[in-house]
């Protein structure tokens, strides 16, 4: 492979990219190196097992991805903003909504709600971390090096080009014959495990670690959405990851999976991407629902409204979830009875989901609601989540469909699902979580503008999306005649995008504000919630409770604050065994990001050669004999003191 073939070139932006990495990852090392942090990063971030920076890991993951897929998003804007615009060409467009795709649902949304999770459950369950912590490191590492992995495609080798769902027979080799869409198939793999795995890991910790006295029904909403994305996780992840093992044989080693010519079926990537593809829709969304209805119970200053009813609804979403995959293609020669079946299942997934707007709706009434940007952002997503959800009911009618489908309606509706239902979940629970990670507020008045600008631009890229699809307009078209009248709509798309923009620019000013002038006075219980999370420091210590609490009912923090209940004796005081960090996790990441990018390249002697750094990490970790240390009363009480005051 020569050295032109190897890095991307000839496109003005890629190689203004490439500079800019470049330039930006030397003024990192060096500011690093500067500053003498390596042996801090070391010890405090990269060999972490504590499941609260773990999970700032993701989250500040997420954001940055978060940046890079907005960037694919800003730029595929551009150049449908006005007709026959040559600001892409066909093919840095197919690269750029492919990336964008993958980027925002598994490489942003992702990690920014596991990130939340593994802050924000262990503490509501009263546990003083995961079950498996070192796994969980793990989880994340291979998360990050997958990340890495597939975004450094745009400049070296190229990305995939074959759209976020990668159908064949176009992802195969016959027509895409570069590495693009081989770093598809090995970084989402990568990814994928560690997905698995925190699966896994959620389910234990919660079946397993709850607080004594935490039945199932006195378990927080969030926590229940947990366990059930969790489920999905398990459940549906292992399809993915046989879908993307097919995927890598015909793409590497010549198979013929998913090729008609020998005897293969690309239907059979369309079942397996989808039969994990619907699941993964509920695996973000869910979590989301926990959100809001943690954030809706607190600023609403009420019990949340029909608590058993949610926890039905969540289950059974998630078990209809796996029922509806082949709404996906009902214009592709499936039977009328087929196609009615599917209807069926799909229209019946609103019933759930209108129980719990139902609910929230219904928590609101006769609140005393305290409209915090956190609040703001649960109350704006009810009415832009239910056109979603409407617009989903108009699309799960399978006659219907044959208009609606692949044009720009289904994009507005996806959006308008995920968006709402994701993102201002995820900016709901920063802005309500950030003080129990880091000890201080975000500015509520950069809030604002954030919250403002951001669902202005989203109503406004989005809706005119859903008049120019039913108009005709076909996704992924890069370029279209001035006769077809769609250039107003999407030009105010475009100015919407703008907008979006300047609000996600509005939280990155903010979390920068914050961190410099903030004051570190929020204390343990900021917003006088309901849950056990602030029941202990802000930012919670590393054993997150010197005492493991009892738990009487749902809500106990909440019954307990108000009846004058709380508090710590020191004669209640005893050692807390913690695990210790370790640096296999880390080291596993690096090895399988190696490996990935040799198998990108279809390199299969160094990839071989390579893969031993995982047998080596894998040995080392079977040795590992450290159990971990016990943390003395006399530093808990001393760490108790310092924001309790006085023990009893």
């Amino acid at each position: 492979m020569s050295l032109d073939e190897f890095f991307v070139t000839g496109d003005p932006l890629i190689l203004g990219s490439q500079i800019a990495i470049g330039l930006t990852m030397i003024g990192l090392l060096a500011l690093i190196t500067y500053l003498k942090r390596w042996k801090w990063l070391w010890n405090e971030w990269f060999t972490t097992v504590d499941h609260k920076k773990i999970g700032i890991m993701y989250i500040i993951s997420g954001v940055l991805m978060f940046f890079r897929g907005g960037v694919d998003g800003l730029l595929m804007k551009a150049q449908t903003s006005r007709p026959e615009l040559d600001f892409l060409d066909a093919q840095h467009y197919d690269e750029i909504f492919t990336t964008h795709g993958v980027i925002m649902i598994l490489f942003m949304a992702m990690p920014m709600l596991i990130g939340i999770m593994n802050v924000v459950v262990p503490l509501q369950i009263g546990a003083r971390d995961v079950a498996f912590p070192k796994l969980n490191a793990l989880s994340f590492w291979l998360f990050f090096a997958a990340a890495m992995l597939f975004n450094v495609s745009f400049v070296i080798g190229g990305s995939p080009d074959a759209g976020w769902t990668s159908y064949f027979p176009l992802a195969g080799k016959e027509f895409t014959p570069g590495v693009g869409n081989n770093y598809y198939a090995i970084a989402i793999q990568i990814a994928g495990i560690g997905t698995l795995m925190s699966g896994i890991n959620f389910v234990v910790t919660i079946i397993k670690m709850r607080a004594p006295g935490m039945s199932w029904m006195k378990m927080p909403i969030f926590v229940w959405t947990s366990l059930i994305t969790s489920i999905i996780i398990v459940a549906a992840f292992p399809i993915f990851t046989v879908a993307l093992l097919y995927m890598s044989m015909d793409r590497l080693f010549g198979t013929h999976f998913f090729t008609v010519a020998s005897g293969g079926d690309p239907m059979l990537w369309l079942n397996l991407f989808w039969l994990w593809g619907h699941p993964e829709v509920y695996i973000v969304v869910l979590p989301a629902f926990g959100m809001f209805s943690e954030v809706i119970a607190t600023f609403a200053r009420k019990n949340l409204y029909g608590y058993k009813s949610m926890v039905f609804a969540v289950a059974g979403i998630a078990f209809l979830s796996m029922l509806v995959w082949v709404h996906h293609f009902y214009t592709m020669g499936n039977s009328a009875a087929v196609n009615s079946i599917f209807s069926l299942t799909t229209m019946m997934i609103a019933i759930p989901t209108g129980v719990k707007i139902f609910n929230w709706l219904f928590t609101l009434r006769k609140g005393r609601i305290e409209f915090s940007t956190s609040m703001l952002w649960a109350l704006a997503f009810i009415p832009c989540f239910t056109i979603g959800g409407v617009t989903g009911v108009m699309l799960a009618m399978a006659a219907a469909d044959y208009q609606y489908h692949n044009t720009m309606f289904l994009v507005a509706h996806f959006h308008y699902v995920l968006i709402p239902g994701v993102v201002f979940a995820v900016f709901a629970a920063l802005y309500y979580w950030w003080p129990k990670m880091f000890g201080f507020k975000l500015n509520e008045k950069i809030g604002k503008w954030h919250f403002w600008l951001f669902v202005i631009g989203f109503n406004l890229t989005f809706m005119p999306m859903f008049f120019v699809g039913l108009d005709g307009m076909s996704r992924r078209l890069y370029t279209y005649a001035e006769s077809t009248g769609w250039g107003a709509w999407l030009g105010v798309s475009a100015v919407g995008s703008l907008i979006m923009a300047a609000g996600f620019a509005a939280l990155c000013y903010n979390i920068y504000w914050s961190f410099r002038y903030a004051k570190r006075d929020a204390g343990n219980d900021p917003w006088n919630a309901r849950t056990l999370e602030w029941s202990t420091a802000s930012p919670a210590p590393h054993y997150n409770f010197a005492v493991v609490p009892k738990v009487d009912r749902l809500d106990d923090f909440w019954h307990k604050k108000k009846s004058g209940k709380l508090g710590l004796k020191k004669s209640e005081l005893k050692p807390v065994h913690m695990p210790s960090n370790s640096w296999t996790p880390v080291f596993l990441g690096v090895a399988f990001g190696i490996v990935g990018f040799f198998l990108v390249f279809e390199w299969f002697t160094l990839a071989i050669i390579s893969s031993v750094l995982i047998i080596i990490g894998l040995i080392a970790n079977s040795f590992d004999y450290d159990y971990g240390y016990h943390i003395p009363v006399e530093e808990l009480e001393e760490e108790e003191r310092e924001w309790r005051g006085e023990l009893k």
